[in-house]
């Protein structure tokens, strides 16, 4: 049948149904899902329901992207039902006091992208069983192509008096064939699960696996007041990450680079990169692992 999602049978639909039994309250952490055929942007759905005032929770997920955003603007497409395309949102300045959670300060707010990405490693090696790693801040590597790339952005929340939102988005590549690997401007290749040789590509148990990590590690992190190091956040970020003790090229934003060896991430999860004019603290910026 002309259009129908089961004409490619390595490329099954997701069941809203089943994700919502597995993952919504009262059964599982998050408090709704909203799954879409198609939609321009996951991240851009979450963040307009963040204005209308939607509380934490919601998780927005699209078996099609026709506008899919990276960092800087990029562009992230898949064909349908080929990746993974979902973003989570998130307010970490609000106390939740059923669940004994207090405000987190804006300043830790930088660990949310590297939370999502230690999520996405668990989720990756315990399904897939490969050897991933993370790029900081937003890259998942398997080898040394991208597999998988994640957004944080800020969202005004409906009020002034309001913290503002976070949603995080996650693009994960399943099962692109090779003709299919977008190009990346980063320099890096890119890769599939497939491609790299997953045990299992099947995108329910990989979503279902990916949201309840990532739920389990926000928990934590808020649980601790936001702090990442009292959470066990930042020992897991840094043993999944491939950028700390490598030499790296950063273009920071603004046209500034700096060429030096990253060793490590401070407090606030901004990556540290020893310079000749000496050591900075980065909060954000494009990395080239350099041989």
């Amino acid at each position: 049948m002309p259009g129908s999602p089961y004409t490619d049978l390595d490329r099954p639909p997701l069941s809203a149904a089943r994700l919502r039994r597995a993952l919504v309250a009262p059964h599982g952490p998050w408090r709704r899902l909203d799954l879409r055929a198609e939609t321009g942007s996951t991240n851009a759905d979450a963040g307009e329901a963040a204005r209308l005032g939607e509380p934490e929770g919601l998780v927005v997920v699209a078996e099609r992207q026709t506008a899919g955003r990276g960092r800087r603007g990029r562009a992230w497409q898949s064909p349908p039902r080929a990746g993974i395309a979902a973003s989570v949102l998130l307010r970490p300045g609000e106390a939740d006091d059923d669940r004994g959670w207090p405000p987190a300060p804006a300043a830790g707010y930088g660990w949310l992208p590297l939370l999502a990405g230690v999520a996405l490693v668990e989720a990756v090696a315990r399904l897939a069983e490969l050897d991933a790693a993370l790029k900081w801040p937003n890259d998942l590597l398997i080898g040394d192509a991208k597999c998988a790339g994640i957004l944080a952005e800020a969202m005004p929340g409906p009020s002034p008096d309001r913290p503002p939102a976070i949603v995080l988005g996650i693009g994960l590549n399943v099962t692109l064939r090779a003709e299919e690997l977008p190009a990346n401007p980063t320099g890096l290749p890119a890769t599939s699960l497939q491609l790299a040789g997953a045990t299992a590509t099947d995108r329910d148990p990989l979503l279902r696996a990916l949201l309840r990590s990532l739920a389990d590690w926000y928990d934590r992190w808020r649980s601790a007041g936001g702090d990442a190091v009292a959470a066990g956040l930042r020992d897991a970020y840094l043993a999944a990450c491939a950028t700390v003790g490598r030499r790296v090229r950063v273009l920071i934003p603004g046209g500034e680079e700096l060429t030096g060896t990253a060793t490590g991430v401070d407090a606030d999860g901004r990556l540290v990169v020893d310079t000749p004019a000496g050591p900075r603290s980065l909060a954000a910026g494009d990395v080239l692992h350099l041989r």
